[in-house]
Order: C-alpha cells, then structure tokens, then sequence
C-alpha cells in the first residue's frame, strides 16, 4: 500500500534527522533528501508535504545553496525552517538581510491565531532561534503570522499557495510547542491521514521479505544489539530455517558479551534459529594493528565483517542475501547525496566495493532507533532486549582512541563493566546511552608512592530518545566518585577518569 510521505530538503542543517524523526511521531512517514534532489523526482514520490532544513549559509551570497524556483509552483505544501524560510522570502522576492540584533536560544514569540500553523498555540510561546541573517520583509502575497521584539518576520505564509515559513526551530524540544505547529501543517495543511504506524510495516516488511528470497538462503549478520536482533527475529518470522545468523565475535565486544549473545540466540534460547558464533579476535587485531584514523577503522572492521561472512557463507553453500540492522541515522551520518558524512558506519559507508552476495537486505534502513524498539516490541522480542543499551557495530574499536589492542581493549573492557555495575547498583534509569571510552591520553599519577604514566578513561552519558540529539546526564557525583575509584584501583593501566559533557551535537555519541 502507497504510504503518506513528506519529504526534508537538507539545506546543510543540524536537525535534518530530527525534523523527519518529529514528522514521523506525528505518524507520518518522512525520509531525509539532499536539497539538489530534482523536480522530476519529487513529482514521481508524489509527496504531501516538503520541508526546508536551516543551515549555516547566508542566502544572498552566491555559493549558497538553493533550489529551483519552481518548486513553489508544484502545488505542494511547503515548510521553510530557518534558513528554508529566508531561502522562501529570498527566491520569492523579499528581502533578507544580515539581522541588527542576532537571536539565539529560548524567545518569546507572539503568534497569530489566525494561522493554520498556529491555531491551537498560546498567543505568546517560546521558540528556539538560532540566526544572524533574517527576513526584512516579506515576499508579496506573504502575511506575517508571527514576530519577536527584533525580528519582524518570525513567521510567514502565503495560504493560496501553501506555503508556510518559521524562522525559528519548531523540530527541537526548545520550542514548547513546536509538536503542535508541525502537527498542525502535515494534517491541516498537508491534509494526512497519518498512516504511518509499526504494526502495518512489521506486516508489510515480513511480506516483503519473503516475496524478495523466495526460496533463496539468508546469511544475518547477527552482533547482538538491538537493531540486528529486530532484523534477525523480523526474517525469522519471514523466511524461518532459510536464515542463518552469523556472530562474529571480533574481540571488541563488552566484557562477556559474546557469550551472553550466544545464550540468547544459540542452540539453548528461545529462538528457533540456525546461529554460527565466530571466533575472529586475533584475525580483527591483526587488522587494525598501527591504525588510529577513526574512518579507517570502521572501513576495515567493515571489510573484514563481511569478508568473515563470505567464508561463513561459502561454508553453508550457495548464500543469496546478506541481512543487516541499518537503520537510517547510519545512512543519513554515512553520507546523504551531497551532505557531509558525519561518520562511516560499518555497514553503509564502511562496506566495501564488491561484496559477494546476489543483494544486502536491510528491513530496518527507513527507522529511527526508537522506531527499531517499537518494531521489536511488535515482533514480541522480551523488553530486556529491546530496550538493551546502544552498541555501534564496530563496537570497542570505536571506543578506543588510537590504535586498537588486545591490552587496550581490556582495558576499556573492564572499566566499562564497573560502570554500568555501578550505574545498575545506585538505581540509575533512563539514561540513553552511557559506557566508557579509553582516550588516548598518557598522564603522570601516583598510586602507592609511586609514579604512574598510565591512561585516563572518559565516561560518557547521555540522555536521548531519537539518538539524533543528545544531552549530558546528570550522574551523582558520589556514584562518579564510585565509578572513578573503583576504575583507578581494579583496571590495570589507567590512573585517572573524567566524564564527558559535551552534547550532540556539537559531539557525537561515540568517541569516533
């Protein structure tokens, strides 16, 4: 069944992922494309709505980007965020100019009633604006819906035509109410019926996948964590005993994470799958000995994940597809038609050229990581495991700083395990992500009156839902203080701890 869609027009902003990720709890489905997709293209996806992102350029200034005029003209709605609305008001004729006064940050915005985008919001709310260029005046034809003490054009929109503009975020959580004003445009402008719901793709996903494999034989590439155990239990259910999963334990796991893996989808779990666990540390270390550039890593993991899975699937005989958990934050980061990669995860940007299967089936690539959840909770995978903490396919290579190691990931090893021991011990919940990272940083101590020149280990934690943004969680002090003495006198080789601040962005989750 043809499915709802808006489409985002990335325009080189932040909350590209986050803006389709809001689309979609609103349950419409919304995909992420580069702002050069074409017009021929966007009549074929026949879309509902079009969003613009904001972006870090000045739309006067000839290197911007931008789009044809004419897309105004296809009879689409559309929505211009930020720098999409100063792009609307500057290819349309109105005036945009560098701001006497700068915004950034919660502002009070005084709204018009009188707007579709603004019909149930309080007549003053807060919005997130983050710009130094604005909107003068508006394009002819354009009312001004929404304005702040120093911007005259907070808001604009030219109902006839369908087209809405806020120069504020309405996709961050900033914004109070910025749920309510995308809402409002994918159903009272948009017009969606908002059929976007997991229990209908679960369904249509099975009867997808079995159409495509017939009768043809399915290797998974199995690591445990949340996205390749929905994928895995989502082919089982299509395609049964054609599936076999393969674990590849490449000796950058969690402390007794391969074994635990093992006894959830092995022989003796409650899985009726054909598993082969690989025991491939030695060959993984051979690899990356002497490498430290983040991006060469993933791609060498990459490699090697499916150069095991090749001998893996020569042994089985006769493998069709390869199934993998992508998701789409793993494609949107790995590079999105002309948009930066952010980071080469291993199983999109990380793959190598030839791979030797007839295709790669990846039945999770169009959700977000919350959505994964949902579509294992469907599926009727137990909470435990849904709801287990991320963990990035290239696993502790990723988590190391330099060089990966046999000592070095023993070391990030164990003091991760003390921190999530303590974590679980003082009772802490709802935290996103947290693990412990070893930074390839060597300092001077002293433990036991004598000098050291050891490692620092950096802990990390972060409160999220969409994994897109993320911010700092506030541990007790007193359960780091634990943490940190506890790292220092049990994990040989490191001598001093810090806790990592940073948000995402500007950060990543990961180290690398």
């Amino acid at each position: 069944m043809k499915k709802e869609l808006v489409i985002v027009l990335d325009f080189g902003g932040q909350y590209n992922q986050l803006i389709a990720r809001r689309v979609r709890e609103c349950n419409v489905y919304c995909e992420v494309h580069p702002h050069t997709l074409s017009l021929d293209r966007i009549r074929e996806m026949d879309p509902k709505g079009i969003i613009f992102t904001g972006g870090p350029n000045s739309v006067y200034k000839d290197d911007s980007p931008r789009c044809g005029k004419e897309i105004f003209d296809l009879g689409i709605p559309i929505l211009g965020i930020c720098y999409g609305s100063q792009l609307m008001a500057y290819m349309l004729d109105g005036t945009v100019e560098n701001a006497p006064v700068s915004e950034y940050g919660k502002t009070e915005v005084e709204v018009d009633h009188g707007s579709l985008l603004f019909g149930d919001v309080e007549t003053k709310t807060i919005c997130w604006m983050s710009h130094t260029d604005y909107i003068a005046s508006a394009p002819e034809g354009f009312t001004v819906t929404a304005t702040t003490p120093v911007c005259p054009v907070a808001s604009m929109e030219d109902p006839k035509r369908k087209l809405y503009a806020t120069q504020f975020h309405p996709e961050v959580m900033h914004t109070a109410e910025g749920m309510k004003m995308l809402y409002n445009f994918v159903y009272k402008v948009c017009g969606c019926r908002g059929d976007w719901q997991m229990s209908s793709f679960v369904d249509d996903t099975i009867t997808s996948v079995r159409q495509k494999v017939g009768d043809g034989k399915v290797l998974c590439a199995l690591s445990g964590g949340v996205d390749s155990s929905v994928a895995a239990v989502l082919l089982s259910k299509a395609i049964g005993k054609q599936l076999t999963c393969v674990f590849v334990d490449h000796g950058l796991l969690r402390k007794d994470e391969g074994d635990e893996v093992e006894a959830v989808f092995g022989p003796d779990g409650p899985y009726d799958l054909n598993f082969i666990r690989v025991n491939a540390q030695d060959r993984f270390y051979r690899r990356l000995a002497g490498i430290a550039e983040p991006e060469q890593k993933r791609k060498i993991i990459g490699e090697e994940f499916i150069r095991v899975f090749e001998e893996e699937a020569k042994k089985i005989g006769a493998v069709d597809f390869l199934v993998q958990g992508t998701i789409y934050p793993d494609v949107i980061e790995s590079g999105l038609g002309k948009s930066a990669v952010i980071k080469s995860h291993h199983n999109v940007g990380g793959l190598p050229d030839c791979v030797d299967f007839k295709e790669i089936i990846e039945p999770l690539r169009l959700l977000f990581k919350d959505e994964v959840r949902k579509a294992g909770r469907e599926l009727g995978i137990p909470e435990n495991l849904v709801s287990r903490q991320p963990f990035p396919g290239p696993g502790l290579g990723i988590r190391i700083i330099g060089e990966v190691t046999a000592e070095r990931v023993r070391i990030v090893q164990d003091a991760d395990a003390i921190y999530r021991e303590e974590i679980a011990n003082a009772g802490i919940e709802g935290l996103g992500q947290y693990f412990a990272a070893l930074t390839n940083m060597r300092s001077v101590g002293v433990m036991g009156d004598e000098r050291t020149y050891d490692y620092a280990v950096a802990l990390r934690a972060v409160n999220t839902t969409d994994f897109m943004t993320a911010e700092c969680s506030e541990i007790p002090f007193e359960v780091l203080q634990k943490v940190m003495n506890r790292i220092i006198n049990e994990v040989k080789g490191v001598n001093r701890v810090m806790y990592d601040l940073t948000s995402k962005p500007p950060g990543t989750i990961e180290f690398e």
